[in-house]
């Protein structure tokens, strides 16, 4: 059989000037609260990389690949040599996230977030621990046993998720490409063929910036978006889903009742906060959620990560070490951050995402940019833009 190679991988580091020409949320004219870092990305905080490996191809029998990986990594490449404080939280468990358990019991992420589709988890799973092989030697963390974070949401109809199209080289060339600085958005990596709300949807991020007791701190959120109902969609507290009819952008026939399946939702901060103070943070990316309508239906894999980059050494091995943690008493301002970066971020998900026609000729379209200024401004809640 006779392979079509359209697009095969794509790195991060060649995606970011894409990334940067593309319209996001706030360039539209939504309005979001807090105050976002400089890049407003996860990126923010201060040692996190992160990159994409892209996956489109198309068969001769009409099955498509339309799918990818998506790697984060806690301090770019020193993830492999220094662990972070850590926790997870499941608001809905209709999905995977390997290596949870020791998350749990240890308290400590000892490597990458990786994300890709349902069926490719065994495999970015095989192949993240080669690649730790090949980098780290045996002074690195896993280099003698690994569990890796990996994550998935199903990315069908768009997808043959049965073709088995991720391969061990687009999990190192993510790994390989993971940066600092802008992410690419939407139709990329883990989020290829990813949709939410009834319309395309991928990979999105956002950050904010907190002041606590006179010290700044970043929290940013990545979303890895294909959840929800397109009458639950709620942008700026305005119902745009009722108002954006089926007959205007294409509802896929073979979508499932409860509306797409799965989110997942990667949260950093720099902030020093110990495993059960992270965990409290993981909860409240629930609430990013359900601001844009979320319900987490029994279909939906609604899976949080979070993680601290503070406390550099708290993950070595030998005598007692000294850890900063946070009072709980002033932990509101990122509970607040989570949120607001969280919803934001699956927004810019959409925003970026741009019409697809993958396995067997199905067709999912875009949130519109136009029909949603238009109902933000019916409703008062529009930016209005220079060129207004």
């Amino acid at each position: 059989m006779r392979w079509h190679y359209l697009l095969f991988i794509t790195l991060l580091v060649a995606s970011i000037s894409s990334a940067g020409e593309a319209p996001r949320a706030r360039d539209l004219g939504v309005p979001f609260g807090g105050s976002p870092g400089p890049l407003n990305a996860i990126t923010d905080v201060a040692g996190v990389t992160v990159g994409h490996a892209t996956v489109i191809e198309d068969l001769d029998d009409g099955r498509a690949a339309r799918t990818g990986v998506t790697a984060i990594l806690p301090r770019g490449r020193e993830t492999l040599m220094r662990p972070v404080f850590g926790a997870w939280f499941a608001l809905n468990g209709c999905g995977e996230m390997s290596g949870t358990t020791w998350l749990e019991e240890s308290g400590q992420l000892e490597g990458p977030v990786m994300l890709t589709n349902t069926h490719s988890v065994g495999m970015v799973h095989h192949a993240t621990i080669a690649w730790r092989v090949e980098q780290g030697g045996p002074d690195a963390t896993g280099y003698f046993w690994s569990v890796p974070v990996v994550a998935e949401t199903w990315d069908g109809p768009l997808n043959d998720v049965n073709g088995f199209f991720v391969k061990s080289e687009h999990v190192a060339a993510a790994l390989e490409g993971a940066a600092p600085g802008s992410v690419a958005e939407g139709n990329v990596g883990a989020g290829t063929g990813t949709r939410c709300y009834d319309f395309k949807c991928g990979i999105g991020t956002a950050s904010r910036v907190v002041d606590v007791l006179g010290q700044a701190y970043t929290v940013g959120a990545l979303v890895q978006a294909n959840h929800g109902d397109r009458s639950e969609l709620t942008i700026a507290g305005v119902p745009v889903g009722r108002h954006i009819p089926e007959d205007g952008v294409e509802r896929d026939p073979d979508a499932d009742s409860e509306g797409g399946s799965s989110i997942i939702i990667v949260v950093a901060t720099d902030a020093p906060l110990l495993p059960h103070q992270l965990k409290r943070i993981a909860r409240r990316a629930s609430m990013g959620i359900a601001r844009n309508g979320s319900i987490a239906g029994n279909g939906s894999g609604d899976i949080f990560i979070a993680f601290s980059t503070a406390n550099a050494d708290a993950g070595q091995s030998g005598p007692a070490t000294s850890v900063t943690m946070m009072s709980n008493d002033n932990m509101s301002g990122l509970f607040q951050a989570t949120v607001e970066a969280t919803e934001e971020a699956v927004i810019n998900a959409m925003v970026a995402a741009r019409d697809m026609t993958g396995d067997r000729g199905h067709l999912v379209k875009a949130l519109p940019h136009a029909e949603l200024r238009e109902v933000l401004r019916r409703y008062g809640r529009l930016i209005e833009q220079d060129q207004d």
